[in-house]
């Protein structure tokens, strides 16, 4: 998902400073960015508070 690196990016922050975030491995993290794996609607949830942003805007809905 290029969004939630993006917004990682963007943020100045590692994968594994979300990872701890969210309560995974960085190793699994990095799967969700690169969309080998999908992102738990728990950890999207937490993302879209920790960014303050919404779920269709990581989602890339309009």
């Amino acid at each position: 998902m290029r969004v939630i690196r993006d917004l990682r990016e963007d943020a100045d922050l590692t994968q594994t400073q979300i990872a701890e975030i969210l309560g995974t491995s960085q190793t699994m993290y990095a799967r969700y960015e690169r969309g080998a794996s999908e992102l738990p609607i728990r950890h999207l949830v937490t993302l879209c508070r920790y960014y303050g942003v919404s779920a269709d805007y990581v989602l890339g809905l309009k």
